[in-house]
C-alpha cells in the first residue's frame, strides 16, 4: 500500500488544522500516512500553535509543540492527496485555488467525514474559551478515526 498524504487545512494554522493534524499522525501509522497542515491566510506562518492548542493536544498525550504555521499554496494539490478544510469558508478559498477538476475532487470538509453531506463548519475556537478548544479536539478527534477507517 502506497502512503496517504493528508492537509488538514484552516484560515490561520494556529488552532484548528494543527489539533487535526496532531490527533491523525498520533493515531496513524506513519509508514501509511504522512500528516500536515496549514492556512489560508499567511496571518501566522513561522508561528506555533497556539498555546490552548498544544495545551488541549498534550491533555490526551498529543505534542504539537514542533509544528509551524505555512499557507496554502497551489503545490499542496500536487502533494496531497485528501485536503481537509475546517469550515465552509476555508474550503471555498482552497476550491477557488484549485487548478483543474483533480484538484477540486480532493478537498472535502473534515466534518462531512462525521455527518455526510451536511457540510458543517470545526468553530473556530481562537476567540472563546478553554471548553472551544476541548469541543474542537473532540471533533477533530472523531472525523479522524473516520478518515483512518476511510484510507487504510
Amino acid at each position: 500500500m502506497t502512503q496517504v498524504r493528508v492537509l488538514m487545512v484552516c484560515l490561520g494554522n494556529i488552532c484548528r488544522s494543527p489539533l487535526a493534524e496532531g490527533i491523525l499522525r498520533h493515531k496513524a501509522p506513519a509508514d501509511k500516512i504522512e500528516v500536515d497542515s496549514a492556512g489560508t491566510s499567511n496571518y501566522h506562518i513561522g508561528e506555533a500553535p497556539d498555546p490552548r492548542s498544544v495545551s488541549i493536544a498534550r491533555k490526551y498525550g498529543i505534542d504539537i509543540r514542533s509544528q509551524r504555521g505555512r499557507q496554502f499554496t497551489v503545490s499542496d494539490f500536487h502533494d496531497f492527496d485528501l485536503i481537509y478544510a475546517m469550515d465552509k469558508s476555508n474550503y471555498q478559498h482552497i476550491l477557488n485555488m484549485a487548478p483543474d477538476e483533480t484538484s477540486r475532487k480532493k478537498v472535502a470538509l473534515i466534518l462531512n467525514e462525521l455527518h455526510p453531506g451536511q457540510d458543517m463548519d470545526v468553530p473556530d475556537p481562537y476567540y472563546g474559551g478553554d471548553q472551544g478548544f476541548e469541543n474542537v479536539f473532540n471533533m477533530l478527534d472523531q472525523a479522524c478515526d473516520r478518515i483512518l477507517d476511510k484510507v487504510l
